[in-house]
């Protein structure tokens, strides 16, 4: 896929006041402090276009991003750790979950976990809430480049065999750096894939 264009459209916090749900829309979320811009920037070949922070929790809202004019691309706040308040925490959990539930055209959520460590409880339990809820998630590691490939590789599997223990079939997962551009291309070409498919169930 060619990123030609990517626009700001819109931040707020009602699932009603996001953009009309005609386009394939795909979400992005993890831990605070996880290279969640930074990944979004390096996608979308836009070094500006997510606000990064050296600051977890900086992203409160949910912000939508136009790509091609043809999809939809959701930066969400992060779970887990933020220097917020208790009920900020709260009230972003049940905008979250609330957009998740009822956003009729989100294709699949990117559940991004930094590759530098192990298993990480929050996480867990965030895909384990997706897959109850039957909502289709893939999952990204960041930061590959902070650490040796072989590093890199045993926390990834650590991670799957954790998952195996609750999961019948295992969540497509992709390896990135936002400084080294890995796994961009196929990051792309898999948002590229599932939107083909969304315009022939449409047709």
């Amino acid at each position: 896929m060619n990123i030609q264009s990517a626009t700001f459209l819109m931040s707020n916090s009602r699932v009603e006041a996001c953009p009309a749900p005609t386009l394939p829309e795909y979400a992005f979320i993890g831990r605070s402090n996880v290279g969640k811009s930074s990944l979004i920037n390096m996608l979308t070949n836009h070094k500006g276009l997510a606000k990064t922070s050296s600051l977890p929790g900086k992203t409160q809202l949910i912000n939508h991003f136009i790509i091609n004019n043809s999809w939809y691309l959701v930066d969400l706040p992060g779970y887990g750790y933020a220097r917020v308040s208790k009920d900020s925490r709260e009230k972003w959990g049940r905008m979250i979950n609330y957009y998740l539930r009822r956003r009729e055209n989100l294709l699949c959520v990117f559940v991004l976990i930094d590759s530098r460590h192990s298993p990480q409880a929050v996480d867990l339990e965030f895909i384990e809430q997706l897959g109850e809820d039957g909502i289709p998630f893939v999952l990204v590691f960041t930061k590959a480049d902070k650490q040796s490939g072989s590093r890199t590789q045993q926390n990834v599997t650590e991670y799957l065999q954790k998952l195996q223990e609750t999961w019948d079939e295992l969540p497509r997962h992709f390896v990135t750096s936002a400084e080294e551009k890995t796994g961009r291309e196929e990051l792309l070409g898999f948002i590229a894939e599932v939107n083909q498919q969304f315009a022939q169930s449409t047709q």
